[in-house]
Formats: C-alpha cells, structure tokens, sequence
C-alpha cells in the first residue's frame, strides 16, 4: 500500500506547481510594463514624420532638376534655331527671270544679262505705273520696295515720289501705262532706261504721252533670297541702290 501512497502525494505536488506558475502562452500575452519607453516611441513618431518629410523633399527636388534640365535644354535648341543662318530656297525662274511658279524644278540660278533687262523694265513698270485696281497698286509698291537695298539713296528717292504724288491719289481720276523703250547699259552696274508714259482718264480717253529717261543702279546678291516671300517678288536678287528719272522735253 506504500506505493500507493506515494502516489497520490506526486499528484498533490504537481496540481499545486501547476496552478502556481502561468503557462509560457500567458507570459508571451502579458504585457510588461517595463519593456514600454514613452521616449522611444515619441522618437519613433518623429522618425516617421522627418523620414516622410525628408522623402517629400527627395522628390521634390528630382522633379525640379528634371525641369530645369528640360528648360535648359529647350533654351539652347531655341538658341540654336534662332542662330541658325536660313537655308537658301531655289527659286524656278524662266529665261527672263520671272518666277515660274511651285512646282516648277529649281535650277542654279545664273543672271544673265537678258534677266537684269527684264527686272529693270519690270521695276520702271511697276514704280510708274497707276492703276485703279486697289490690289494691284498695292501689289506693285510692295514689287518696288522689295527691289531696293535697304537704307540706300534709290529707297529714300522712291519713298519721296510716293509721299509727294501718291499712286492711291492719282488712281482716282486717271491711270498711267508704261511702255519701255530702250534699256541700255552703261556700266556693268549701271543702266539707262527710256519709256513712254501714256496718261488715261477713267474713261479710257488718253489726257497726255510723255517720254521720260532714268539711270539705275544696282547690286546683285551673290546668293538667292532666304526669304520665300522676297525671293517669290525678287527672284533673282536684284537690288538697286540709286535710282534718278526725269522728263524728256
């Protein structure tokens, strides 16, 4: 029976171990007043707010630098657009140097003696000539004015026959033809032109026929005109640069 008896006084002994000590589950529960530091945790905080800041401002500054490259980089290509010197754009033009048209194949322009012949009598022609079609008149000063170097004695002539006499005036009661004569040179820059002017009223019945005589000069641009719109009113780059008329009496 002494087994028996030991037995029973093991069991008592564990049962009262087991309700004294807490299982390893309820240790890992229970939470230790210790192990919490209110410092920690506000450091923590703060190093989740600066770390958000300090990420915001990374990005901030990448995006700035990507835009100030683009900026640069747009700047200098403007720059170098703006710099660069216009390709020459070929002109067609017939034998006479009259402009043929789009689509008409460019050659190398060569002047020829026969193209400044025609481009004088076309720039006499257009400066004398009245006409009371408003588009064409206007059409004619823009010819002349796109036909003199700038700054030149030839442009400050030709703006005082404008301002003295004005085309758009004188298309109100008459018209006035043109009729070249000769064109002669007398130097390889210098040429004299003679023409009849045959002044009509707006009926059509002619009021006067008077000869003039004038001497131009010119210069020829070694390059076509980069400007389309110059180079369709020039094609040939003629510009003059003095230019002296009168009425033979």
């Amino acid at each position: 029976m002494q087994p028996a008896t030991e037995l029973k006084k093991f069991v008592k002994v564990m049962s009262r171990s087991t309700r004294q000590k807490p299982t390893q589950a309820q240790n890992v529960n229970q939470t230790d007043p210790q192990l919490y530091n209110p410092y920690l945790a506000a450091r923590r905080e703060w190093d989740e707010r600066y770390g958000e800041l300090v990420a915001r401002a990374k990005k901030s500054d990448r995006i700035a630098l990507i835009c100030a490259t683009a900026a640069a980089l747009s700047i200098t290509l403007a720059g170098a657009f703006a710099f660069r010197r216009p390709d020459p754009i070929p002109i067609p033009v017939d034998p006479a140097g009259h402009y043929m048209g789009p689509g008409s194949p460019a050659q190398t322009l060569v002047v020829t003696e026969t193209m400044k012949r025609f481009a004088l009598s076309d720039w006499v022609t257009y400066l004398r000539t009245i006409t009371s079609d408003d588009v064409s008149e206007r059409w004619a000063i823009e010819k002349v004015y796109a036909m003199i170097s700038s700054g030149s004695s030839a442009q400050t002539m030709v703006s005082d026959f404008y301002r003295n006499d004005p085309p758009q005036v004188r298309a109100q009661r008459e018209n006035v033809h043109i009729e070249i004569n000769s064109i002669l040179p007398t130097s390889d820059k210098t040429y004299e032109v003679k023409w009849l002017e045959t002044t009509r009223d707006l009926g059509g019945r002619v009021v006067s026929e008077q000869r003039w005589e004038g001497i131009f000069t010119f210069i020829i641009r070694g390059s076509p005109p980069a400007d389309e719109r110059l180079a369709r009113l020039n094609p040939i780059g003629l510009f003059m640069t003095n230019a002296s008329w009168s009425r033979i009496l």
